[in-house]
């Protein structure tokens, strides 16, 4: 990637900010590639300068440092000067704050032939990529050469001496952006299951009443592709009469705000880990045509759940513990150990003495871990604080699960003894109460016939 160079200068008797980036023309070397092209490409320094690109009424010129066209034009140097831009750029402040930002910003250039167009017919044609790392804006700008400022008649015009055309007499090829197609969010990651808007729109100079707009969008994934919408509108009165294809469900871009808007982005419901992958954004219109890319990237986070919810050391046996982190994605996850005994004031890391299962992949595209520790009760007393932490791309911050060494319970075989003794006893007790009232009742069944003796023996 370059480096980016990012200078501002308040021209006088204007009411905007210049933005010079440093670039590179990409010129065929042989091989096969194409913008944001590898080594298959011959790359030249260049300078990219966007004349008034901002206002500037919140600038202050003590922090402005002025940019300047070299004092001796060169035929050698690449500089392409923007002027005064005939189409609305969006966010084009993204690029002015860069420098202060410490964000970088990726610049190419290389020839472009409209459709219809010779390569080499005039006004000439260049399309620019200009991508802010980090996201916030992504352009790809069409630009037309300008006619150049009457030179002096005794004075020879300058020729560039790489594309054979006729510079100012700064030394810079005037052009301006005649078609733009843009993302302000080149880089997205929603979760499985939501919605999601690709952001995707152009803008066009001299645009013609009734014109036909054809959007394609193409889902590029591991090697394969596949369209995802195609769609072909023009205004007509005040109707609009689209030609609409979609290949997946739930997919759907607004005909009328691409006619009128230049809104070319993509609605996507029910995200699926299928759907994850690189998004080509094609816009046609007239004689231009060009793309946009934005990175989808799909996410899940696990849920982490321990296999016991309490631990006890009945005996010096050790006891295994594991730490289940269910469908998430993407794949790569990091599980790692920790104890605190009752008398530590930091824990412990026991990731070394743990061990992983294999990924296990589900049907929906997510995956499943399990992390495995053996615990012996010598090195884990009670109160000790057993931790497992989870580390995944979806979480802002590592998910926990912990459970503490409990204290051993009384012997079962105890209990059992307490049991049967209490047992025996309300046995016996019972079998005393019967006892002693057969007796009782014997004493007074013989009591009640001694009387009836005496009563029957009448003197």
């Amino acid at each position: 990637m370059l480096t980016i160079f990012v200078f501002l200068s308040l021209v006088y008797g204007l009411e905007g900010a210049d933005v010079v980036l440093s670039c590179s023309l990409i010129e065929e070397g042989g091989g096969m590639g194409g913008m944001m092209g590898g080594a298959m490409f011959k790359r030249t320094p260049s300078t990219l300068v966007f004349r008034d690109l901002v206002g500037n009424a919140d600038l202050s010129p003590e922090l402005v440092t002025p940019y300047n066209p070299p004092e001796t034009p060169n035929a050698d140097d690449l500089i392409f000067e923007l002027m005064l831009p005939s189409i609305q750029i969006p966010n084009a402040d993204l690029l002015l704050h860069a420098d202060c930002n410490e964000q970088e910003v990726v610049c190419e250039i290389s020839r472009y032939v409209p459709r219809g167009a010779d390569m080499d017919s005039l006004p000439a044609h260049f399309i620019g990529s200009v991508q802010l790392v980090g996201g916030g804006i992504s352009l790809t700008l069409v630009l037309q050469t300008l006619h150049s400022e009457t030179a002096q008649s005794d004075t020879q015009p300058l020729v560039q001496s790489k594309l054979n055309l006729t510079l100012s007499q700064s030394g810079t090829l005037l052009t301006e952006v005649v078609f733009v197609v843009f993302s302000r969010v080149p880089s997205i990651v929603a979760p499985i299951g939501g919605d999601v808007l690709l952001d995707c729109g152009f803008r066009q100079k001299d645009s013609v009443p009734g014109q036909e707009v054809a959007l394609e969008w193409r889902l590029q994934h591991r090697g394969n592709g596949r369209k995802i919408l195609e769609m072909k509108a023009r205004e007509v009165e005040t109707d609009m009469a689209p030609d609409v294809f979609v290949d997946r469900e739930g997919t759907s871009a607004e005909a009328d705000l691409l006619v009128r808007d230049g809104n070319a982005s993509l609605t996507m419901q029910s995200l699926q880990v299928k759907d994850e992958g690189t998004y080509i954004c094609t816009v046609g219109s007239g004689e231009f045509q060009t793309q946009q890319i934005v990175q989808l990237q799909i996410t899940q986070p696990p849920h982490v759940k321990l296999s016991e919810e309490k631990l006890i050391f009945q005996d010096s046996t050790p006891q295994k513990l594991s730490c289940h982190c269910h469908r998430y994605y993407p794949l790569d996850v990091q599980v790692e150990w920790f104890f605190q005994v009752p008398s530590a004031e930091e824990p412990v890391s026991l990731t070394k003495e743990s061990s992983l299962s294999s990924h296990r992949q589900h049907s929906d595209g997510t995956y499943s871990l399990s992390s495995h520790l053996t615990l012996r009760p010598d090195k884990h007393p009670p109160g000790t604080v057993v931790t497992c932490r989870v580390s995944h791309a979806s979480l802002e911050t590592d998910s926990e699960v912990s459970l503490t060494v409990d204290e051993p319970e009384p012997k079962k075989a105890f209990w059992t003894i307490i049991f049967m003794l209490v047992i025996s006893v309300l046995f016996l007790y019972q079998a005393f109460r019967g006892a002693e009232k057969k007796i009782s009742t014997k004493i007074l069944s013989s009591k009640s016939v001694f009387n009836i003796d005496i009563m029957g023996n009448v003197f």
